[in-house]
């Protein structure tokens, strides 16, 4: 194929655009190598260098300015057997610049071109993280108060094992690009160029100028060698292909009965390491093992063991539909954070609804029936106030049986972990004629 360019869509910048000369440039590069369109990915964003995806017969993504890189990672890992390469301007590149820093870090096999002319070209001619403290341009004075970034040296310090920089006007541009996009690895090419549309109306700038500029920096050209490393997506195979795949849900064939039909809301309130998230999964999976639907909503800061922990459970004898629990019809009282929470739920309780607390809770006044438990006198730590609740609930046969509990035990826990609930079952009803305090 002599050229992947769309004939139906030839490039066009403004007059005297470094940008033309990148396009044509590119393409003899993918020409050289042998590519035909459909193993190719151009992905772009915003600003004049977000037209190069248009010009290509070949695959192509256009996204949000600054984020071209993380699509281009998307496509990469997920077709490794494409040549992704992503265009972007300088003030692309600056908007992600932590996408940038992270891809050099990561090294996945995609190349970077960076169309760097600047300025924003394409939004009015404002300064981008590459422009010069003594430039002139619509930002005003803000591009006098910061230094201009050298994107190479900041790729080459983040990583990349492979860094060029060149003009958009040089002989070797199509070399240059090709042997990046050859590399296997992560590869940066910093594409100087002119934008006459806006930067060179308030700048006198010629490519002497931009020439000798480019020379005072530090060479850069190409491999940098002690950023050489496995490629990264060569190496997440390698290391995933090691591991097992995860098992499956784990489907709960009914074993018991249920007593009630309808749909019961049971709020259970407590505080961080009262394991009352995991209490509320036992819930469901006992009321599953009798054939019931459930769901459960849980509810914790970010804190880790500390403030409030509280479990929102739904069971029906149908599917649940809404997983919220305005009017529950047992509440759990373990802990003064989960409480407070939820104070106001106590206001709406009826004389029907069952309040199971610790002693030493306090309670918002009600009009349910409460069962106070004085876990102390069973030297029950706190961590597991919330399963003995729920075998209080048990005992008191309204919702799940003993039986049931002890099978959604079996569902969650194995090993070790299953032998101490149920040996802290077995201790609670061995006594559980003396677990309650008061019964009102």
């Amino acid at each position: 194929m002599s050229s992947l360019l769309n004939r139906d869509r030839p490039p066009v910048f403004c007059p005297g655009c470094s940008h033309d000369l990148v396009v044509r440039a590119l393409d003899r590069a993918l020409v050289a190598m042998g590519k035909q369109g459909t193993e190719v990915a151009i992905v772009t964003d915003i600003g004049c260098s977000g037209l190069f995806d248009t010009f290509f017969n070949s695959h192509a993504m256009h996204g949000l300015h600054g984020r071209a890189l993380t699509y281009a990672t998307g496509l990469k890992m997920a077709r490794p057997e494409l040549t992704v390469i992503t265009i972007m301007g300088d003030g692309g590149m600056g908007i992600g610049g932590a996408h940038f820093l992270s891809s050099c870090r990561r090294n996945l096999d995609i190349t970077l071109l960076v169309l760097n002319n600047f300025n924003y070209g394409m939004t009015g001619g404002q300064c981008s993280v590459t422009t010069s403290p003594v430039a002139s341009t619509a930002s005003g004075f803000l591009n006098e108060l910061e230094p201009s970034l050298d994107i190479c040296k900041v790729a080459s310090a983040a990583g990349s094992p492979w860094v060029d920089r060149v003009m958009a006007t040089g002989k070797k541009l199509p070399e240059q690009i090709r042997d990046a996009v050859q590399y296997q690895g992560f590869s940066l090419v910093d594409i100087w160029g002119v934008c006459p549309g806006r930067y060179s109306k308030r700048n006198r700038v010629t490519l002497k100028g931009l020439e000798e500029e480019m020379a005072a920096l530090p060479p850069v050209s190409g491999a940098v060698q002690e950023n050489e490393r496995d490629e990264y997506a060569d190496l997440y195979r390698r290391k995933s292909s090691r591991l097992s795949l995860p098992s499956g849900p784990v489907d709960i064939e009914p074993i018991y009965s249920s007593a009630f039909t309808g749909q019961k809301d049971i709020l259970l309130l407590g505080a961080a390491g009262q394991r009352v998230n995991t209490a509320g999964e036992l819930l469901c999976l006992a009321a599953m093992s009798a054939g019931l639907h459930v769901s459960q909503k849980n509810d914790y800061p970010i804190t880790v063991l500390r403030g409030h922990s509280i479990s929102e459970v739904v069971l029906s004898s149908s599917p649940v539909l809404y997983t919220g629990t305005g009017h529950p019809d047992v509440v759990f009282a373990l802990a003064r954070e989960g409480v407070t929470r939820r104070r106001s739920v106590f206001e709406k309780l009826k004389p029907e609804n069952l309040v199971i607390r610790g002693k030493g809770v306090e309670v918002p006044e009600h009009e349910g029936k409460t069962i106070t438990i004085d876990f102390k006198k069973l030297r029950i730590p706190s961590m597991h106030w919330a399963l003995i609740s729920l075998a209080v609930l048990a005992e008191e046969k309204s919702l799940i049986t003993e039986k049931m509990l002890r099978a959604g035990l079996a569902f969650r826990f194995s090993g070790n972990s299953l032998e101490e609930a149920e040996s802290l079952l077995n201790h609670f009803f061995s006594r559980k004629n003396s677990y309650r305090t008061s019964h009102s």
